[in-house]
């Protein structure tokens, strides 16, 4: 049953998508506020697929944050790049700049208010992407980021990339620390299986806290869930 749930899901959900990103370039025409509603008609399409064919179920604990925050999210899987980005109320995503080369993608990405990271953490990358999160801060959007840098297995805590202590201190912003046990149902290599997915909301931390306090919370937060293992 797991393998055909995962045939399904490929041809389904990739198969569809080829043609919904042929069209970005069309919805963009209409300005970001169709393209982002665009990309929220995709990401519902993902939650269709993957509670219908894959039987994954999600569920969200904690307190809901209210007004403009930065929060920074576990990352064990896909899963929660594209399902963030609808809970969290279309945020400006912090990402590689290796994913502005995919073709149509990347294009379409910058255009809907993706925010690019340079991997060296170079006080010019780190002012570069200032500047773009606080044009989505004007735009009344919250920040998202994956402060681990990539996808990681369960189980794994690497410490936080550098970058996310200097955008903190630079965006002034309370920080909303966001759990997830993702890489349980949906591994790095292997079958997805079915089950709920938890996210968890930590409490707001507030801004203007020394960096090794400020990364100490967050790590803990975010990695809650391995700990409950």
């Amino acid at each position: 049953m797991t393998l055909l749930r995962n045939i399904a899901f490929f041809a389904v959900f990739y198969g569809l998508s080829v043609p919904i990103v042929l069209f970005v370039p069309l919805s963009a025409l209409f300005g970001q506020g169709a393209l982002v509603s665009y990309s929220r008609f995709w990401v519902l399409f993902h939650r269709w697929c993957t509670r219908w064919l894959l039987g994954i179920r999600r569920r969200f604990e904690g307190p809901r944050p209210t007004g403009q925050v930065f929060f920074a999210a576990k990352h064990q899987s896909i899963y929660e790049t594209f399902d963030l980005m609808v809970e969290l109320g279309s945020p400006a995503i912090i990402m590689r700049r290796e994913f502005e080369r995919i073709p149509i993608w990347g294009w379409a990405a910058k255009r809907y208010g993706v925010i690019t990271i340079d991997r060296s953490a170079s006080a010019g990358a780190l002012r570069g992407m200032l500047r773009q999160a606080k044009l989505a801060l004007g735009q009344g959007r919250s920040v998202l980021l994956f402060p681990e840098g990539t996808r990681v297995k369960v189980g794994e805590q690497p410490p936080l990339k550098s970058g996310f202590a200097g955008l903190y201190k630079m965006l002034a912003l309370p920080v909303v620390p966001v759990a997830s046990n993702s890489g349980e149902l949906w591994p790095k290599k292997g079958l997805k299986r079915a089950g709920t997915i938890t996210f968890r909301f930590g409490d707001p931390i507030p801004p203007g806290l020394p960096r090794d306090e400020i990364e100490a919370r967050v790590h803990a937060a975010i990695n809650v869930l391995d700990r409950e293992r």
